[in-house]
């Protein structure tokens, strides 16, 4: 699931551990026991969802620490940091383990990549007016750090104007040809390009190798992947995908505790000039050792990652396994909401993971991003239904169109009740009258009928 990539080139974690037996729904059931059952959960993609099991090993490592600091600091810390280095490095095929540092989140990573851009343009590497090029729905805090680090040192932001609704991969590969272009008139060059791996709102998973091998064949300086959904949600092989540097968080489909994301640095002349934004005792000495301690905190989410993997073994297939399934009940999820709301789906469905966008009916009049937030606003507080909705505003001479997308997640976590959830929306959206007239269009199953006519 990775645009362009049809081959199935996914790589495992070597010599995974194996559970002879698997995780069993009433067993899901009770390490997700703590969520509120109350609430339609269709928004994975946020904040994850983390088990009960995990917790308390969290919680053990907290105590670890409360109970005596100074052992904790000397004797376990930085073991249980390389540790989970460790797991990491094999789950994304990196060739060695200092490749790998472990930060808080994705943004973080992104500080750390962009404050050395910013380096290199004081320190005259990098001339006033070259480039890095970003996709135009790259995430909000992505685009403020690159304000701050970038176009406040001199670079010259070119943003790639991607399509939505998206038809195809190769839509998303031209205009990422036209961007480069513009980056490189007038004798500039782009020194940075800032990839999404799946972009948030709207969500479409890009074909990221074959846009880093067009990098590579434009001189492009430095790939930054910003994959804050990969881990757990596409097939992530840092050595396939080909970038120097790569993010990801653990926390939003990897059943880790929030926060916890890594950044995978490729070995090269660069590598040194890169430094946690946080300067503490251990500056100078590598980004991935700078990262395992930046001053007293509570470092519990990053060290239970070991325990987070076994865990994810205990599914049917693994970690594949738990993609292959997200993905095709979001799809089916997406299907299902597009035929009745009689709107169409946001992308192909090669070009989801485990997030799908789903067109809203016009006659909610969704014409700005303040409307989105009133609906969601409005889905959860009258109705317990938490889903993001998405604002696309329309182009010159459009018309008939889509305006509103809601951004449809499934996690293993909610697997029991997630199609109840859906449905839920279902029969909200049969309230919302146009007209007095329902607007779910399509011909729906007897039984579903019978669900959404409900009162």
């Amino acid at each position: 699931m990775n645009g362009t990539d049809t081959k199935p080139t996914a790589h495992l974690p070597k010599k995974p551990k194996l559970f002879q037996t698997l995780i069993s729904d009433s067993e899901i059931q009770s390490e997700f026991s703590h969520h509120d059952s109350t609430i339609a959960r269709i928004n994975n993609g946020s904040f994850g969802s983390c088990p009960q099991s995990i917790i308390s090993a969290q919680q053990s490592w907290q105590l670890k620490f409360l109970r005596q600091p100074d052992h904790f600091y000397f004797n376990g810390l930085r073991k249980g940091i390389i540790e989970s280095r460790q797991v990491i490095k094999s789950l994304v095929n990196a060739d060695h383990v200092d490749e790998i540092s472990i930060v808080d989140n994705a943004t973080t990573a992104a500080a750390i990549v962009l404050q050395s851009v910013s380096w290199a343009f004081s320190q005259g590497k990098f001339k006033e007016g070259d480039g890095a090029v970003m996709l135009h729905y790259a995430y909000g805090a992505v685009k403020k750090s690159v304000e701050a680090y970038v176009t406040r040192a001199g670079g010259y932001v070119i943003e790639v104007q991607l399509p939505f609704p998206v038809a195809s991969a190769s839509e998303i590969v031209d205009e990422f040809r036209k961007a480069l272009e513009r980056g490189k008139r007038n004798g500039r060059k782009v020194r940075l390009a800032v990839i999404d791996h799946i972009t948030s709102m709207p969500s479409v998973v890009i074909p990221v190798k074959e846009l880093v091998k067009i990098c590579r064949e434009e001189g492009v300086d430095q790939v930054f992947i910003d994959a804050a959904h990969g881990i757990g949600c596409v097939d992530v092989d840092v050595k396939e995908i080909g970038a120097d540097f790569y993010t990801s968080n653990l926390h939003k489909w990897f059943f880790c505790p929030p926060s916890v994301a890594f950044l995978y640095c490729r070995k090269s002349g660069n590598a040194n000039d890169l430094h946690h934004p946080v300067v503490s005792h251990e500056y100078g000495n590598g980004l991935a050792i700078e990262s395992a301690w930046i001053g007293t905190r509570d470092y519990s989410a990053q060290l239970v990652v070991p325990q987070v993997l076994d865990f994810v073994n205990r599914f049917e297939g693994g970690i594949q396994g738990i993609k292959k399934r997200n993905h095709d009940v979001v799809v089916e999820m997406g299907e299902m909401l597009a035929k009745a709301w009689g709107t169409h789906i946001g992308c192909p469905p090669d070009m989801c993971a485990s997030m799908i966008m789903v067109g809203l009916p016009a006659c909610l009049g969704i014409s700005s991003d303040s409307d989105t937030l009133k609906l969601r606003t409005h889905l959860r507080d009258n109705f317990a239904i938490e889903v993001p909705i998405y604002y696309r505003a329309p182009k010159d001479g459009e018309v008939n169109l889509v305006t509103g997308y809601a951004r449809i997640s499934h996690q293993s976590s909610n697997s029991e009740k997630v199609f109840h959830d859906v449905y839920r929306l279902l029969i909200v959206s049969s309230s919302m009258k146009n007209n007095g007239q329902p607007f779910i269009s399509a011909e729906l199953p007897s039984w579903l009928v019978l669900m959404v006519s409900l009162p």
